[in-house]
């Protein structure tokens, strides 16, 4: 349970304000707040015995010449860091002493395995659920910096000793929960179907999330000295979009290796935008992927790919906002799409955290949902877990998930497994036609959510999920970014597929009696139908 004496490290919001005092502390406290934003610091002053802490609130306006960087430097030098992080083998077991400083530049442990950060559980837990909740409550939607981030809301369980100077965000995360209303009930037979819009966001995808994670260290690292020049990353769009900005707000180089030809106009111009360097190789994203890793094992480049488990803690936060839009219940299903994988263990570990630490009591059954083009996490599913082979991924509509060695395969396992989690596949038609469904009832979303909603017509029609199960589906970009696909789906010009669903334009002359005998006819298509007499 929190010890008072502790709650002065963070912002309360003063409609929220609860005190969670441990059962075993008789002391009693006065806390003094004092707001120049539109956030709390408690400062625990002399209490007396007998009655409830008082508060004694003075509202200031920030200073005229301070701005909110300025401010939070100004409140950080009063604060003392209570927890920490470091790096651990991924799934290392109770008799490992491997660790490493967050500081270090290292990516995989002395076996060649995953890296995962490992928060200071036991100091968290100092602090109860309830306590935790009403914090990251009180966070929302306030310009406090670094608070206004949905990611850094949760900077004590994402890299809790960082200087808030040092941190790189756009105020990137607290993303629409949409009630897909229509779509569920019409297609799915379902009244409570969420859709998780990580697409509205800074640069169009959820990789925002975890981008202002690892630039934020790499900033600080640079401010250490340590010997970083530039930040490198393998993409197949949406990571080198997000890497660029991130790194162009910071002023820090940034290096993109691309596959030449398979990614997006809109997912090119991004990184070109934001002064990347971008390498445009003849090869597929693990091409790219195995190139960036050589290279930055010469050179001074910091490598941003999710092979390094920094991002997955920015990552993470989209599943505790989830809890947090739910009023902290948790939902029966969450559905990701999968393609390096690194994202849903990411999911995991946010439900999880909020879980062991007493905000939820449970975890909801996690779902990854691969394209059939690039599905050697379906196959691995479907042979029991027994043989993970690489596959050569093929060409797909949902680009960002065309990875055939996914990075993150342990990690995606491991997520699953402790989820009581399934696997499933999109064909390239069943995933544009998906698509089309939902774009059809007011969304307009992006391959890869084709993917994860084609997984739940599945499931849904197989009984799997239930009617009434409340059920999340993950959206991981931007639909604008694949304006070409939704093009060539309407024009009935992709090859092989029926686009069922096209919606092209009608081609009428510039003539009235014309114009009127084409609105005429989809009227009568769209007027109710009625009983004769009635």
């Amino acid at each position: 349970m929190a010890s008072l004496s502790l709650l002065h490290s963070f912002p309360i919001h003063k409609h929220r304000l609860q005190f969670h005092q441990s059962p075993v502390t008789s002391r009693r406290s006065v806390f003094i707040i004092s707001c120049s934003s539109p956030t709390f610091d408690p400062v625990p002053a002399t209490g007396t015995n007998g009655s409830p802490p008082e508060l004694i609130v003075s509202k200031n306006r920030r200073q005229a010449d301070e701005n909110i960087r300025d401010e939070a430097r100004r409140h950080h030098s009063t604060t003392k860091t209570t927890f920490s992080a470091k790096y651990v083998p991924f799934h290392a077991g109770p008799d490992s002493t491997e660790s490493y400083s967050l500081d270090e530049i290292v990516y995989r442990s002395r076996s060649g395995g995953l890296l995962d950060v490992q928060h200071d559980m036991e100091a968290l837990k100092k602090f109860d659920g309830a306590y935790w909740r009403e914090l990251f409550d009180s966070r929302v939607g306030k310009t406090t910096w670094p608070y206004g981030s949905g990611v850094w809301s949760k900077k004590e369980w994402v890299l809790p000793e960082i200087d808030p100077d040092d941190i790189v965000s756009a105020f990137e995360g607290n993303s629409n929960l949409f009630w897909a209303e229509r779509f569920g009930k019409q297609f799915l037979g379902m009244d409570d179907l969420w859709v998780k819009h990580c697409g509205i966001s800074h640069t169009g995808s959820f990789k925002d999330l975890g981008m202002t994670v690892l630039v934020s260290q790499v900033n600080r690292l640079r401010k250490l000295k340590r010997p970083v020049v530039g930040v490198g990353c393998a993409s197949t769009g949406d990571t080198s979009a997000a890497l660029s900005a991130y790194c162009a707000a910071a002023g820090i180089p940034s290096i993109v290796f691309l596959p030449a030809n398979k990614i997006s106009i809109a997912q090119l111009v991004q990184p070109i935008a934001n002064g990347a360097f971008v390498l445009s190789i003849d090869t597929d994203f693990d091409g790219c992927m195995k190139l960036i890793r050589e290279v930055t094992s010469e050179l001074p480049i910091y490598l941003a790919n999710s092979l390094n488990s920094l991002r997955l803690e920015g990552q993470k936060t989209a599943a505790i906002e989830i809890l947090q839009q739910f009023d902290w219940e948790v939902p029966d299903w969450v559905i990701v799409p999968g393609g390096n994988l690194g994202n849903i263990y990411a999911f995991y570990k946010g439900f999880k955290m909020c879980q062991e630490l007493g905000l939820v009591d449970r975890i909801p059954r996690l779902v990854c949902a691969q394209a059939a083009n690039a599905n050697p996490l379906y196959l691995y599913y479907k042979s029991g877990w027994n043989d993970f082979q690489p596959v050569k991924a093929n060409s797909t509509f949902a680009s960002a998930i065309q990875i055939g060695d996914p990075v993150s395969i342990d990690r995606a396992v491991y997520a699953l497994k402790n989820s009581n989690g399934i696997v499933e596949e999109a064909t390239e038609e069943e995933l544009m036609d998906a698509m089309s469904l939902a774009d059809s009832t007011g969304m307009f979303i992006c391959p890869h959510t084709g993917v994860a909603l084609n997984a739940l017509i599945k499931l849904r029609n197989s009984g799997v999920i239930g009617p009434r199960d409340r059920t999340v589906v993950v959206s991981t970009a931007h639909g604008l970014k694949f304006t070409q696909s939704k093009v060539d789906y309407h024009s009935n010009a992709i090859p092989d597929m029926a686009c069922r669903y096209a919606n092209p334009p009608v081609q009428v002359k510039a003539d009235f009696g014309c114009v009127m005998d084409v609105l005429k006819k989809f009227l009568e298509n769209k007027t109710p139908k009625t009983e004769v007499g009635k």
